[in-house]
């Protein structure tokens, strides 16, 4: 079977790379242009294109799509790519760009996608991060048949993984890549002889997993302690939960929630240091008291509470989330 391949970050290559090796003819490779990254900000190949490039496969990499779209001379490009491949199917993973009804349409076997949820739950962007932020306490994938809709294709297969508590998006994300990579290649070995039942989403429990803005890393000290764990954990990576304490950005890496009232006592606000030990940092939430556990200095590295203090000075009584003026 030939197959074009659509993704772009490392949940994707890893999925390409388990179709390379269970013997699927990797005919092309689409991917987002390169990106500016690293402290010289060098333009650097996505993660698929650099597997591409390791293995002599062809790679294209149009910024649209779209034959009347704002880039149709790269559109066309792109298609004639998708024609010469004369693949059988394209199987599609963290791509970045929406496929047009003449890409759905080219392929034999259509377009499949890898999708890190257990859909219709968290359609969009970003479904580790917004799984693990609402507390869920299970995730997974679904491998879709992709229609012109956001992530509305039928079901293919679906299989369930659970959230341990001190998941991070990073943790969690690592394995549901390898559950995706499995499960694309089941799904093509049972493809051509129809061994594939589609199955419609439900219309009930579809909620949308909005693009992670750099402006929600900034931690509300007024929300839960519970919340406010959630969100360190699922914004590891990216973009980290962060603080200020007046002119200092602080990230917070790792959190947990104490033993605590359940709103502030007389005297509290959020965001105040309530005390300092060998592993952690006690801070007031709205309700609740969150215990900091790594922390990370504008550039500094990631370092237990025990280390951070020794070239910080933080006392009780200091709020978090207060800049200078």
């Amino acid at each position: 079977m030939r197959v074009i391949f659509a993704g772009t970050p490392e949940f994707a290559r890893v999925a390409l790379e388990r179709l390379h090796a269970a013997g699927f003819e990797i005919a092309l490779v689409m991917t987002q242009p390169d990106r500016p990254a690293g402290r010289g900000m060098k333009l650097q190949p996505s993660p698929v294109k650099q597997w591409a490039l390791d293995h002599g496969v062809p790679v294209a990499q149009p910024r649209s799509l779209r034959l009347d779209g704002k880039y149709p001379e790269e559109a066309a490009a792109g298609r004639d790519a998708i024609l010469a491949a004369q693949a059988d199917v394209m199987v599609v993973a963290a791509y970045g760009l929406i496929l047009p009804q003449w890409v759905l349409d080219t392929p034999p076997l259509g377009c499949l996608n890898i999708h890190a949820s257990l859909l219709p739950r968290w359609r969009g962007a970003a479904p580790i991060h917004r799984a693990i932020e609402a507390g869920d306490s299970d995730t997974g994938v679904t491998i879709m048949q992709m229609d012109a809709g956001l992530d509305t294709g039928d079901m293919l297969l679906i299989e369930r993984l659970a959230i341990a508590p001190e998941d991070s998006t990073a943790t969690l994300h690592d394995r549901l890549a390898e559950l995706g990579g499995r499960m694309v290649v089941e799904a093509l070995q049972r493809a051509p002889g129809g061994g594939l039942t589609r199955t419609p989403q439900p219309a009930d429990g579809i909620t949308y997993a909005h693009k992670i803005e750099k402006a929600e890393a900034h931690i509300d000290w007024a929300l839960s302690a519970d919340q406010i764990a959630r969100r360190v954990r699922a914004f590891d990576p990216f973009p980290g939960a962060q603080t200020a304490l007046g002119s200092e950005v602080i990230k917070v890496w790792a959190a947990a929630v104490a033993d605590g009232p359940a709103v502030p006592a007389a005297g509290r606000v959020p965001g105040q240091v309530l005390a300092l030990d060998a592993d952690s940092v006690a801070v007031q939430c709205g309700q609740g008291v969150l215990r900091l556990r790594v922390l990370q200095r504008a550039g500094g590295k990631r370092l237990p509470v025990a280390d951070f203090l020794r070239g910080f000075a933080l006392s009780p009584g200091a709020v978090l989330g207060q800049a200078a003026a």
